[in-house]
């Protein structure tokens, strides 16, 4: 009888509730992602502007690292030419000519230092705007520099430094600072002093770089001094302010005392000073902030709510502004970024406005094609549940709802009623199933990272040391694995240990994991190498039901002597890569824990200084390609070779190339066995 029962069709319902959901959920989440996008977009706003400060300030530091080095790599010419005076002026030249960011560049002597050349001498080289270098001699009773206080300063002090900043005094117009360093002769006196000047003008347009203006790139015009024409500052100060209200923004730099060293408006540099414009202003706000840059201290400055603080110092049309700033390494500088609030505040607004058009334009979208859309989408439901009800025969006991609506649906809750039967049993088997693998897999990596921890990690092990370099690698074929190195220093001794488990998983990790702990203590007491070995032996072969073995090498090597006492265990050869490659002649003992009470032999010899020790267990010489081709010793000695020819028998490179080797020789095939490698290079006796 019920299934007589007219449908009231699904989709209709559908469309309607949609609709309104989509309205309610609409509006709330226009104004809740406002809000977010408000914090969101300030956040990654503050972000931005602080790393585009930081970029700013490092492009600062590498030009006067650039006006640095372009002086500091002519002071050992200077120094070896002081017999010949008429040369500096050669060396100036070249000092302007090959660094970009030197204007000028000057070699100021003590008094009559060349009595031919007279009292003052100080070569002199400039550079104009057009790139033209003029050399001259600029010392005279009117360019006094021998009483200069720069000069008697850095006289006294002997020590390179950066200089105050200053107007040239042959233009008297263009703001400089210079990079002062002494000059020596061969009994160490100072002689001279060598002064790499800087235009603070293009230093200053370099925080123009970047920017632009309606489409156009930035260009602002450097005032010089007091003449230029009224015009031309009107256009710079236009310049300037348009800047500030396109991009809502700008960036200067202080020195210790407040001078500004580099603004966006060039008459700022040098004539004015932060503190005194700030102290033309009601607040006491521009002054804290101007004490924390003058501290060297780095951050944003805003209110306690996060919002911009108002600047009268900084006018941005009554806006609030944000100030961040930082120190400039290796200087008494510190640099700044003005931004308005509305700058930062505009993007979160423009998306708050893109996102509400969006959302109108798409719920009626919605409204219209959605009816359209879900009627064709509930068609194939009666379908959907006539397949489903062939298909499920089991038992599932999961509840389901109780439906009120007699439609597509409630035919299909009424065929998965019936999977529920069939797939109970299989999901609680999967469920079992899973759990016990994630369990297993879960403590196959534990062990795995226990396993890792015992074996040493950080190479070189021992950077202090110039006698001794060392680099190990373990891969294990399984999750965890059989293999195991170690090493440490005792009484100027390296004992050092490479060991081959048999078999694989965990129980060849958990003798690997005695193994090591073994020779450790072992060791700590024990010098001579069969002796450990030896009671290395008996402690595992007294409990040794499983009938496991372990290869091993174990050496002695003196670090003040380069004598290397070992004992081979049933291991591979070990290889002395120096200026040959050869085999280290072994003994054949049989591996640890076969019987207790075996003797094993000790050999020795001595190693020539920048000589490797390299250990391999047969996860390398065993290594087998996609056609069951063993890589062999003889391909171990051949890489060997060929790194010794190219004076590369350093341990890191030794390692790295075995195993670059041996991958590419295995190509794709599975790996069947741990790879251990250990090289050890003795590098020179104490």
């Amino acid at each position: 009888m019920s299934r007589k029962r007219k449908l009231r069709p699904f989709y209709r319902r559908l469309t309607r509730w949609i609709g309104l959901s989509q309205l309610i959920v609409m509006a709330l989440a226009s104004y809740l992602i406002y809000l977010l996008a408000e914090e969101v977009f300030k956040e990654e706003e503050f972000d931005m502007y602080e790393k585009s400060l930081k970029v700013t300030e490092k492009d600062v530091r590498r030009v006067l690292s650039d006006v640095y080095v372009g002086a500091t790599n002519h002071v050992p010419e200077i120094e070896e030419n002081l017999n010949h005076p008429d040369k500096m002026y050669d060396i100036m030249q070249r000092v302007v000519e090959l660094n970009p960011h030197i204007r000028s560049c000057g070699l100021s002597f003590i008094a009559d230092y060349y009595p031919q050349k007279g009292h003052w001498f100080c070569p002199y080289a400039v550079k104009d705007e057009d790139g033209k270098i003029e050399c001259s001699t600029i010392g005279d009773s009117k360019h006094d520099y021998l009483n200069a206080a720069w000069f008697t300063e850095v006289l006294e002090a002997d020590s390179s430094y950066w200089s105050e900043p200053f107007m040239d005094s042959r233009d008297t117009i263009t703001p400089l600072v210079s990079y002062m360093i002494p000059i020596h002769n061969k009994q160490g006196k100072t002689v001279a002093i060598l002064g790499a000047d800087m235009s603070l003008y293009k230093f200053s347009g370099r925080l123009m770089r970047g920017l632009s203006l309606k489409g156009d790139t930035v260009h602002v015009s450097y005032r010089r001094g007091q003449e230029e024409d009224e015009d031309s500052a009107n256009q710079n100060g236009y310049t300037f302010r348009t800047l500030k209200e396109i991009l809502g923004s700008f960036n200067f730099i202080i020195d210790h005392d407040g001078t500004y060293i580099a603004h966006p408006d060039s008459g700022y540099v040098i004539r004015k000073n932060y503190f005194e414009l700030a102290k033309a202003t009601n607040d006491t706000i521009d002054d804290h902030v101007g004490r924390l840059m003058v501290a060297g201290k780095e951050g944003i400055f805003k209110d306690k709510e996060g919002d911009g603080c108002h600047f009268e110092f900084f006018d941005f049309e009554s806006s609030e502004v944000y100030m961040f700033y930082m120190p400039i390494e290796h200087t008494n500088w510190s640099i700044a970024m003005v931004v308005a609030r509305y700058s930062i505040d505009a993007l979160a607004i423009g998306f708050g406005a893109v996102f509400l058009i969006l959302v109108g334009l798409a719920l009626l979208v919605v409204r219209f094609v959605g009816k359209f859309v879900v009627k064709r989408a509930t068609r194939p439901l009666r379908q959907l549940a006539a397949s489903a009800n062939e298909v499920a025969k089991g038992n599932f006991n999961a509840p389901l709802p109780q439906l009120k609506h007699y439609d597509e649906v409630r035919l299909l809750r009424d065929s998965f009623e019936e999977m529920q039967h069939s797939l109970t049993h299989y999901i609680d088997q999967l469920k079992d199933t899973t759990a016990s693998k994630a369990a297993i897999e879960n403590e196959l990596k534990v062990a795995h990272d226990i396993q890792m921890s015992m074996l040493p990690k950080t190479f070189p092990p021992y950077p202090e040391r110039d006698d001794i370099d060392i680099y190990g690698s373990l891969t294990s074929a399984k999750d965890v694995g059989g293999d195991l190195f170690d090493f440490f220093i005792r009484n100027e001794k390296l004992f050092f240990c490479v060991g081959d488990v048999s078999g694989k998983g965990v129980p060849a990790s958990l003798v690997m994991a005695v193994t090591r702990s073994l020779f450790r203590n072992i060791a700590a007491h024990v010098t001579e190498p069969d002796e450990i070995v030896r009671t290395l032996n008996d402690a595992m072969a007294e409990s040794n039901d499983t009938n496991m073995f372990v290869t091993a090498f174990v050496g002695v090597l003196d670090l003040e002597n380069g004598h290397l006492s070992y004992c081979n265990a049933g291991h591979n050869y070990a290889m002395l890569i120096g200026k040959l490659v050869s085999m280290l002649p072994c003994d054949p003992n049989l591996p640890v824990g076969v019987m207790p009470d075996m003797t094993f032999t000790k050999q020795e010899l001595t190693i020539e200084p920048e000589t490797t020790i390299f250990l391999y267990t047969d996860g390398l010489n065993e290594a087998e390609d996609p056609g069951h081709a063993l890589f062999g010793v003889e391909r171990i000695i051949r890489i060997a070779e060929l790194l010794v020819k190219e004076d590369k028998n350093d341990p890191t490179t030794i390692t790295n190339q075995m195993i670059e080797g041996v991958h590419r020789f295995v190509d794709d095939a599975e790996q069947s066995d741990d790879l251990t490698i250990l090289a050890i290079k003795y590098g020179k006796r104490r």
